[in-house]
Formats: C-alpha cells, sequence, structure tokens
C-alpha cells in the first residue's frame, strides 16, 4: 500500500454515502490523470489491520488483472492516518474517474429501447462477473453505475463489504431502500440473488425514467414490492422473523408492465423472473443474458 498524501492531490469531493467520502483526484505520479479516490475506515484489531480486509483488498486488485469492460478498475490502495483513538486506519481506494453515473444519464437522456437494452446487458455482464468471482455488489443502484464517456456502463462501489459493515455503523446516512430486496428487508439471510432484484429495478427505471419501489421506510417499501409480487401466503412468510406478515394489506400478484408501461413483452418477462419474491426463484446473471430479451433485435454491438 502507498501513502496517498504525496501521491494523490484532491480537487473536491465527487459524493458522501454511507460507505465513506469519494474525492475527485489529481494522480501526481502518472501525468496529473484524474482518478476518484475513496475515503474508508477500517477497523484495527491488535494486529494492525484485519486479515479479512487485506484478502478483501487483494481480491479487489486480482480483479483488475482480468480488465473487466463494465467493471471500474480499481488502480491503487493507500494508507492514510491511523485514528489511535478511534481505533480505525483510514484508507483510500483509487480508482478510475468517469464523469456520469447512470441516475444523470437516465434524467438526461431519454433512451431509445436499444440503448436500454445495451446498458442492461452491460449491467448483468458485470454482475455476472463479480458472481463468477463470489463478490456480491449488494447495493447496486444507479448512483453505482458509471457511464463512461463512450456511453458504456461500469459498475463501481463493489467490494469491501465487511469495511462497509463497520463504516454504516458510525454514520447516520441511509443507504437507499428503493433497490433493496425483500429478504434484506424483511431480515433473512441473503445470496448473490439480491443483485439480481437491484438489477431488475434499475432495468424499469431505465423504461420508465422514475424509480419502480420508492419507499419511505422498510414498512412501506415492502408494502410497494408486495403491490408487484402480491402479499405472500403464509407459507411462503419466512419463519422466525419478527415482521408480521398481516400488517401488510392483501394484495395479488401483477406484472411489471402495469407499473412500468413502456416493457416489451420480453422486457416484461424478464422482469418478472428478476423481481421474484423468493430470491430462490430469480434466475442468475448469466441466466438473465440468455433471455429472449437480450436476443431480440436490434441488439447494438
Amino acid at each position: 500500500m502507498t501513502q496517498a498524501t504525496s501521491n494523490y492531490e484532491e480537487l473536491g469531493v465527487i459524493g458522501t454515502g454511507a460507505y465513506g467520502t469519494v474525492y475527485r483526484a489529481r494522480d501526481l505520479k502518472n501525468h496529473g490523470n484524474i482518478v476518484a479516490l475513496k475515503k474508508v475506515r477500517v477497523a484495527l484489531t491488535e494486529d494492525g489491520v484485519p486479515m479479512s480486509t487485506l484478502r478483501e483488498i487483494f481480491m479487489l486488485k486480482q480483479l483488475d488483472t482480468f480488465g473487466h469492460p463494465n467493471v471500474v478498475k480499481l488502480l491503487d490502495v493507500c494508507q492514510g492516518q491511523r485514528l489511535e483513538r478511534e481505533g480505525q486506519l483510514v484508507l483510500f481506494l483509487v480508482f478510475e474517474h468517469l464523469d456520469q453515473d447512470l441516475d444523470e444519464y437516465i434524467k438526461r437522456n431519454g433512451m431509445p429501447p436499444s440503448t436500454i437494452q445495451r446498458l442492461s446487458r452491460e449491467m448483468l455482464t458485470g454482475i455476472d462477473f463479480l458472481h463468477s468471482h463470489r463478490i456480491v455488489h449488494r447495493d447496486l443502484k444507479p448512483q453505482n453505475l458509471l457511464i463512461s464517456t463512450d456511453g458504456h456502463l461500469k459498475l463501481a462501489d463493489f467490494g469491501l463489504a465487511k469495511t462497509y459493515d463497520f463504516e454504516m455503523k458510525l454514520t447516520t446516512v441511509v443507504v437507499t431502500l428503493w433497490y433493496r430486496a425483500p429478504e434484506v428487508l424483511l431480515g433473512e439471510a441473503y445470496n448473490s440473488s439480491v443483485d439480481i432484484w437491484s438489477a431488475g429495478c434499475i432495468i424499469a427505471e431505465m423504461f420508465q425514467r422514475r424509480v419502480l419501489f420508492p419507499g419511505t421506510a422498510e414498512g412501506n417499501q415492502l408494502e410497494k414490492i408486495f403491490e408487484l409480487t402480491g402479499r405472500p401466503t403464509e407459507a411462503q412468510w419466512p419463519r422466525g422473523i419478527s415482521i408480521v406478515r398481516e400488517n401488510f394489506r392483501s394484495t395479488r400478484p401483477r406484472e411489471p408492465r402495469d407499473f412500468c408501461p413502456k416493457l416489451c413483452d420480453e422486457a416484461n418477462d424478464l422482469l418478472k423472473l428478476m423481481l421474484a419474491f423468493n430470491r430462490h426463484d430469480r434466475p442468475s446473471a448469466r441466466q438473465c443474458l440468455n433471455h429472449a430479451y437480450f436476443t431480440q433485435e436490434p441488439m447494438p454491438t
């Protein structure tokens, strides 16, 4: 790990979230290239940085050797100051910088169906790559999907999940609920299918140019989801959770197209699969990519 202060010049804050602050910065050792500098805090043990964190950083660096076109590159990891009182170490993760995220892109551009199809494919290709390396993103949303100058999509803000868990306890910033899978909202165990749920929400948003499930709190978020999936039956309701099924009004399953009229038949069918209440019923990213939605014309190169 290199030192951040001598190698990078901070130019301003790009954004602050539950997972730390991201700065726009100049790489002084590399022709003044613009980079994204992400500042995270790591809990220290008696032996220093936990092995689990070092393993995750190593794994992220290993991913870069693949040079995947739909994943933002981690260029460097730098050690910042040691906060003795808090028992923390500041780390800087240096990523390639992209000027625009999908949230801005959706608001700025009415996208033709062919562009939505291509960006959806690129998103799922990136997710498939992460999942094939046993990485679950867990916080997919348009703000974490970056658009390059030539209009291609790249996944950002993945990895260091344990660091993020620690960081989230330190902050009052609430991670958005809108793309969160029902099993997470219900406090159940989850797996990589949480990313498939989020991706389904994002595809619908690209078509409709508005959020599919804009909940105001966890209970309200579940209510909005049940308007599409239907309220789960007693048999489907998870055992051993504190949330009571009867607190939600009875609703019947509906089609994604009822909420997003611009969906074509194939997109409607794909989203119905991706937005299944039961995580075991959702397809993998690879299965999504093999869906008829991505084989129909026109699929741009």
